[in-house]
């Protein structure tokens, strides 16, 4: 990893570009660019990226790595240090991220841009980009998270979705460090195994396809959790209910006759289930 310049390092002879007709190319063809950032927060509107690390791969093999320090601009927090072990000194003669992110984009380009959690790497990305007001190129972009979260069972085979959990489970040869190229690096052979499964289980063999079979299983899991929901609420009404039930046989026997009335109406009018009229209890 170089400190003052992006250090790319090629694989194979050469990186192929991904097919014409990317969306429809079989998966196992296209070229995927796995990328990691570290940075000095959670948000792009007040923090930088420290580190970015990427891995290429085609065909199942990683032909190429890029990876560099990134001088943010800004301090970096003790306690993303102590997370990620980068300092302030270690980034004191880094590149900008102006410098590091067109040789990015360049090494990215043609593939599917494939990150843990893209939606984060992302924002940071593209405010890097309008920051040095350079168009953000139309990858197509995809989520390992939101890929696990449909192909792995949990608590069945895993707790969660994090990578370290992932990259535990199939055996990584890199474990994730909170390092940008080593969360590269693992997050590629998580990949790998991910759309191995997809292939066996689902037949999903394009970027097309996959796209669809992806919206409806977010569509299947956001009606599973609102019918949970609803469930819940319907629950907790009918616990509500008995319990007012309970309460106004309680009164009943203690209030006197003529104050019962005004007492069960208000207590229906809460459960919606005792009429405005009717006679009193004996």
């Amino acid at each position: 990893m170089s400190v003052r310049g992006p250090n790319v390092g090629v694989m194979t002879d050469r990186v192929t570009a991904a097919a014409p007709g990317i969306r429809s190319a079989p998966l196992s063809e296209l070229a995927f660019t796995v990328v990691d950032i570290e940075t000095t927060g959670w948000a792009p509107e007040d923090a930088g990226i420290t580190e970015i690390g990427a891995v290429r791969v085609q065909g199942g093999t990683v032909v190429a790595e890029f990876g560099s320090l990134v001088n943010p601009g800004i301090p970096v927090p003790e306690a993303i240090t102590a997370l990620t072990g980068i300092s302030d000194q270690m980034l004191v003669s880094a590149p900008l991220v102006g410098d590091v992110l067109p040789s990015l984009l360049a090494f990215a380009e043609g593939s599917v841009l494939t990150a843990h959690n893209a939606p984060f790497d992302l924002r940071f990305l593209t405010a890097a980009c309008d920051a040095i007001g350079r168009d953000w190129p139309g990858f197509e972009v995809l989520d390992t998270v939101r890929l696990a979260r449909h192909l792995m069972a949990t608590p069945q085979e895993v707790p969660d979705r994090k990578l370290a959990t992932l990259a535990r489970f199939f055996g990584t040869p890199v474990r994730p460090s909170h390092r940008a190229l080593d969360d590269a690096r693992a997050t590629a052979v998580v990949l790998g195994e991910l759309l191995r499964r997809l292939a066996d289980r689902e037949g999903i063999v394009t970027l097309e396809q996959l796209g669809t079979w992806l919206a409806a299983r977010d569509a299947e899991a956001v009606a599973q959790a609102e019918a949970a929901r609803e469930a819940e609420a319907a629950a907790a009404g009918t616990r509500a209910a008995t319990a007012i039930a309970r309460t106004a046989e309680r009164l009943a026997a203690l209030v006197p006759a003529r104050f019962r009335l005004r007492v069960l109406r208000a207590l229906g009018a809460a459960a919606g289930s005792v009429p405005s009229r009717g006679r009193t209890p004996a």
